[in-house]
């Protein structure tokens, strides 16, 4: 079944409005700079994973780029992040060092995850970016814990937690969104709608009237829906989101409309199977959201093509010195796989030590 029609684009002019009324012309190009670094990290990772260079399981992010750079190039101090398998675009979005996520990729002690977690578990608590989780839907729950600390804590600030489309359907989602409304916590909840769970299109994977995020009006939780090729649309909308959960302690449920150029995974046979391939190229001639940012900064002058691809050259060089530290990188330690389970034993707490855990202030 082929996947359904692309939304027609709304009227508003996001650019000149809101949030995005401040944005400089270094912004701008350092959205469009973040965008390609995810998109050559991914396809230097897929070629490594070719190679037979890299273990487990890829979810690639590619078609999706201006989601996570959109979103997250809103976080404050007290924002935070969580998301699923599908982890490495919002990764390099925060911040993380390429080095350290590619070499966690192929598995090397030097990697964010010291090599144990691979490509479904990258975290940087210094970042607030809390993983990377390869259950599906099983973040919903913990982004509801960190938005209730938030407001535990009486610190201004929002958990943006990330899920597809196919998550919508999981029991701990609904549990998540009736405690978010219950106690009212500041969480957003961000539907990656890239069409295709797994490899079910939403149609035959979801009941629904016109978007999955209506279904938090069943849990009286306010929602919207964004064109996630456009990323002004993308930030206009989050921005609502998160000054709701600043200013009122609120859910927030934002659908965005997104799609994926590869398989669920790369191990996914069946990617041009339950698809064709016309609907993929149609995609990425007609709805490439770094192609689409690409045009509209070079139409807004802000850069001209000749320097849009000047940067992309320079990002290229960056991945691809990234995939030779990861190559060069050593493997971990044997003895290192006790270290890292028990966060109290690693640190010699009074916990760790003997066994009794209660609560501090």
């Amino acid at each position: 079944m082929s996947v359904k029609k692309k939304k027609a684009p709304e009227t508003a002019d996001y650019s000149k409005s809101g949030i995005n009324a401040s944005l400089k012309p270094a912004d701008k190009i350092r959205f469009l700079s973040e965008m390609l670094r995810i998109r050559r990290f991914e396809q230097t990772s897929l070629k490594y994973y070719n190679q037979g260079k890299m273990g487990g399981f890829l979810h690639l992010y590619i078609g999706q780029e201006a989601v996570a750079v959109g979103t997250v190039s809103l976080m404050g101090k007290d924002d935070h992040v969580i998301t699923a398998y599908r982890d490495h675009g919002h990764a390099l979005a925060v911040g993380m060092d390429m080095n350290a996520c590619m070499a966690e990729l192929l598995g090397k002690g030097s990697g964010c995850s010291r090599g144990k977690g691979g490509s479904m578990h990258y975290f940087a608590p210094d970042k607030n970016y809390w993983g990377g989780h390869g259950i599906v839907a099983g973040q919903t729950p913990l982004g509801l814990g960190l938005a209730y600390a938030l407001k535990y804590k009486g610190a201004k600030g929002c958990c943006m937690c990330f899920l597809g489309d196919g998550a919508v359907n999981q029991g701990s989602f609904h549990e998540s969104l009736n405690l978010a409304a219950l106690w009212k916590l500041p969480v957003i909840y961000v539907i990656e709608n890239n069409q295709y769970s797994m490899g079910t299109s939403m149609e035959r994977s979801s009941a629904m009237k016109n978007c999955l995020a209506e279904r938090a009006e069943g849990y009286g939780i306010a929602w919207d829906a964004a064109n996630g090729e456009d990323l002004y649309e993308v930030r206009a909308k989050t921005w609502n989101a998160i000054s709701r959960a600043h200013e009122e302690c609120l859910p927030f449920v934002l659908e965005v409309d997104t799609y994926r150029y590869y398989g669920h995974s790369v191990a996914d046979a069946n990617a041009k199977k339950y698809r064709s391939a016309e609907e993929i190229e149609r995609y990425k001639t007609h709805h490439d959201p770094i192609r689409l940012w690409r045009k509209q900064l070079v139409d807004e002058k802000v850069i001209t093509e000749e320097a849009a691809d000047e940067l992309d050259a320079a990002v290229k060089q960056e991945t691809a010195a990234a995939g030779e530290f990861a190559l060069a990188a050593e493997a971990p330690d044997p003895a290192s796989i006790f270290e890292d389970v028990y966060w109290e034993v690693d640190n010699q707490t009074e916990a760790g030590q003997t066994g009794r855990h209660f609560f501090g202030d």
